[in-house]
């Protein structure tokens, strides 16, 4: 593994707490990593089963609208719906280094409100 340097940017240190993260957390098919991507301007939620290396499926907001956090919520929705269409009710959640408040919160709660369990 390659060292890793002192992180100075905010990019750099959310992808170093993201590594954190994912030393411990991982998806399966029966319960796979609900994984949230966060820009300025949108946001993206995909499940990705880790053991088989793919990504399931991926939802993101820029059809829907709204506020950023209402179209969050949404997200979080759509992406319950569509994996109890494939017959996945448990997920693992993973905040990819952001801090759970906000628009990532949002996603969480929409997706409890769709039925999923984390």
């Amino acid at each position: 593994m390659p060292k890793i340097a002192i992180p100075r940017t905010r990019a750099e240190k959310r992808t170093r707490r993201h590594l954190r993260v994912r030393k411990t957390l991982s998806g399966t098919a029966e319960r796979p990593r609900l994984v949230v991507f966060r820009s300025l301007k949108h946001i993206t939620a995909q499940l990705v089963d880790d053991v088989q290396g793919r990504t399931l499926f991926t939802v993101t907001d820029t059809k829907l609208d709204g506020k950023k956090s209402e179209k969050s919520a949404q997200v979080g929705k759509l992406v319950a719906e569509r994996a109890k269409e494939a017959g996945i009710t448990r997920v693992v959640f993973d905040r990819a280094g952001y801090q759970y408040h906000g628009r990532v919160k949002a996603v969480a709660d929409g997706a409890r409100e769709g039925g999923l369990e984390f």
